[in-house]
C-alpha cells in the first residue's frame, strides 16, 4: 500500500480541544471483522464485549511535563525546549528539540526557573533537534513536573492548562517517559476498570514509553522505505504468563492502543507466543501484517497518513476502516487525542 492510501478529508471541528466528562462516556465505534458491521456504543459499555479468562492489555506509561519554557543568555530571546528522552541520568544530558531553532546554537545557555535551571547546548542533531546538558544534580523529572507543561498534540490548537496534567494522563499511568499519552487509555476510568476485573478480565500492564514520533508525519509514497523513531519498552515475565494462558486457553487479548500493540507484536515468539522483552522497538506495522498476540484492538480515531492509522488499517483491513471513518465524519464523532473511541473486533 502507499502513504496516499491513508489520506482522507476531515472538517476542522470534529477534533477534540478537550476529553469527554466522565471518560468512559466517549462514543464507541464498534466494527466487527468477521461480518464488517459497525455498530454504536457508549465507551463504558466496552465491557458488555468481554469474557472470564479474556485479558485486557493496557501501556502503564506516564506522560512527563516536557515542554520548558526559557530564556537564552544574553539576549533574553524566549525559547521552547522541549524534551524528548534522557542519554544520560548521571550527566542529565538530553535530546531535545528547541523553538525557533535558529536562535539556539552549540555552547549557547537557556535558563528556566528564574535562573534557578538551565542547560547548555552541546550537540546539533537535526535541524531542530538539539542534544543539551542541565545542570541539575538529583530527581530532575520532579523539577520539571513542577516548571513544564503538558506537552499537548500540535493539534490541538490550545494552550496547556493545570487540568491536562491529570486529563491527559491515563487512570492507570505508573511509569514516567512519555511525551504523549497512550490515548486509546484515556476512556478507561478505575471504576470501569473495576467492572472489567468483576467479570473475571485480567489487566495486564505493559510499557512502551510513547515518544514525539508518533506524531511525525510519513514522508515517503513508498511505506516500505519508512522507518519508525525507536520507542523504548518492557514486557515483564508476569504479564507474558497471563497473556500467554490466555492464548493457550482460547480468550481473547484486548490491547489497548497502538502502543501496546506495537510492544506485544514486537516480542514474539516464533510459535505465537508472548516472550519477556526489554529495550527499543522501531517496529512499524501496515498492510499486510499477520497479528500474533493482539485478538481485539481498542484505538482512537488517528490522522491521515499516520503510522497510527496504518495499524488500525493493517488490523481491521483497510477499505472497512476507511468505510467506518467516512461514517463517523458523517456522523460527528470526536477525532484524535481526546476523542471518540474504536475497538476491533
Amino acid at each position: 500500500m502507499k502513504l496516499s492510501d491513508f489520506k482522507y478529508p476531515l472538517p476542522r471541528n470534529l477534533v477534540a480541544k478537550y476529553p469527554m466528562k466522565p471518560r468512559d462516556h466517549s462514543r464507541l465505534m464498534v466494527l466487527n471483522r468477521a461480518d464488517e458491521s459497525i455498530d454504536e456504543r457508549k465507551f463504558f459499555e466496552i465491557v458488555d464485549f468481554m469474557s472470564k479468562g479474556d485479558c485486557l492489555v493496557v501501556n502503564e506509561t506516564r506522560v512527563f511535563q516536557a515542554r520548558l519554557f526559557g530564556k537564552k543568555e544574553k539576549t533574553n530571546a524566549k525559547i521552547e525546549v522541549f524534551l524528548l528522552r534522557e542519554l544520560n541520568a548521571e550527566e542529565n544530558i538530553w535530546d531535545v528539540i528547541v523553538d525557533p531553532a535558529r536562535k539556539v546554537r552549540i555552547g549557547n545557555k537557556i535558563f528556566f526557573d528564574n535562573g534557578k535551571l538551565w542547560c547548555e547546548v552541546i550537540d546539533n542533531t537535526t535541524s531542530r533537534g538539539r542534544t543539551v546538558r542541565f545542570n541539575h544534580k538529583g530527581d530532575f523529572f520532579k523539577i520539571i513536573e513542577r516548571i513544564g507543561m503538558t506537552p499537548l498534540p500540535y493539534y490541538i490548537k490550545r494552550d496547556a492548562t493545570e487540568k491536562d496534567k491529570e486529563t491527559y494522563q491515563t487512570v492507570y499511568a505508573r511509569v514516567l517517559g512519555a511525551v504523549a499519552a497512550p490515548t486509546a487509555g484515556l476512556h478507561f476510568t478505575k471504576q470501569l476498570l473495576k467492572k472489567v476485573e468483576s467479570k473475571g478480565v485480567k489487566i495486564v500492564p505493559v510499557l512502551l514509553h510513547v515518544g514525539l514520533g508518533t506524531f511525525r508525519p510519513v514522508e515517503v509514497e513508498d511505506l516500505t522505505k519508512h522507518k519508525m523513531d525507536s520507542e523504548y519498552f518492557e514486557i515483564v515475565p508476569e504479564a507474558v504468563h497471563i497473556i500467554n494462558k490466555a492464548i493457550d486457553s482460547k480468550h481473547n487479548v484486548f490491547v489497548v492502543g497502538t502502543s501496546t500493540c506495537r510492544a506485544l507484536e514486537s516480542s514474539v515468539t516464533s510459535d505465537g507466543h508472548l516472550k519477556p522483552s526489554r529495550g527499543w522497538t522501531d517496529k512499524f506495522i501496515f498492510p499486510p501484517f499477520d497479528f500474533k498476540i493482539t485478538d481485539r484492538l481498542i484505538t482512537n480515531f488517528h490522522l491521515p497518513e499516520s503510522t497510527l492509522l496504518m495499524l488500525s488499517s493493517a488490523f481491521a483491513g483497510h477499505d472497512f476502516l476507511m468505510r467506518a471513518y467516512k461514517k463517523a465524519i458523517k456522523d460527528s464523532y470526536r477525532f484524535y487525542s481526546y476523542g471518540d473511541a474504536m475497538m476491533l473486533l
